[in-house]
């Protein structure tokens, strides 16, 4: 069973940054992508940023282009988002998910196609 393990959310204020990692581990997984969800109070968890096994290839949720990155390191099976210019909007519990069946190129951007989700970690931007 994988193991998802979220650190780095917080407290913050409004154009302040923030950085999401999540660990995976116990698993034997061969090539999966990973993402990043988020959820306010509420509302619908959505997408955040998602990017392929390979690295290559992501996909954003427009309100955070241009401010959130994401990257991954497979060695260390961790992805990251970067989170900078934050706003109040933002504001959010957050989960990282992996989708463990998929090619290298692919980017999952569905929530139905991830296979393996954290517990979440709690965002909040102040004005």
């Amino acid at each position: 069973q994988v193991q998802l393990a979220e650190s780095g959310g917080g407290l913050v204020q409004a154009v302040g940054s923030l950085r999401l990692s999540c660990v995976a581990s116990r698993h034997t997984l061969l090539t999966y992508a990973m993402g990043w969800f988020r959820q306010a109070l509420g509302q619908e968890r959505e997408l955040v940023a998602a990017i392929s096994w390979c690295g290559g290839n992501t996909d954003y949720t427009n309100s955070v282009k241009g401010r959130f990155t994401i990257s991954s390191d497979n060695a260390k099976n961790t992805v990251t988002l970067q989170m900078n210019s934050l706003k109040p909007e933002d504001t959010a519990v957050y989960y990282c998910a992996v989708d463990g069946y998929t090619s290298t190129w692919y980017v999952p951007i569905r929530e139905d196609e991830y296979d393996y989700w954290g517990q979440g970690t709690q965002v909040t931007v102040s004005s």
